[in-house]
């Protein structure tokens, strides 16, 4: 998995890409535990992540309550086959998905 970070002002963007899993899922939580701190407004774009487990899942659960605090989280660009897992697993009712 590649992690690109892109900040203006309070609002920070993460681009993943490959796959957020049990092995990835600990790279990305370190990255957002170090990085939070005075975001008002955090995006993931996943249009280049090919897929995401329940590891991956917890690390957004994650950041949707540290921001829920401090902000707010959105998540653009899921592919079908992510956003069927998101539906699956009932975080569309809990993420802000575009």
């Amino acid at each position: 998995m590649n992690i690109k970070k892109t900040k203006t002002g309070n609002e920070l963007t993460i681009a993943l890409s490959g796959r957020l899993d049990t092995s990835t899922a600990p790279l990305l939580e370190q990255e957002l535990q170090n990085c939070l701190t005075g975001v008002e407004s955090l995006i993931f774009d996943l249009a280049s992540l090919e897929y995401i487990s329940s590891a991956g899942l917890r690390v957004l659960l994650y950041a949707q309550k540290v921001m829920s605090r401090q902000g707010k989280m959105t998540v653009r660009g899921a592919n079908d086959m992510i956003m069927e897992v998101f539906d699956i697993t009932g975080f569309v009712d809990i993420l802000t998905i575009e």
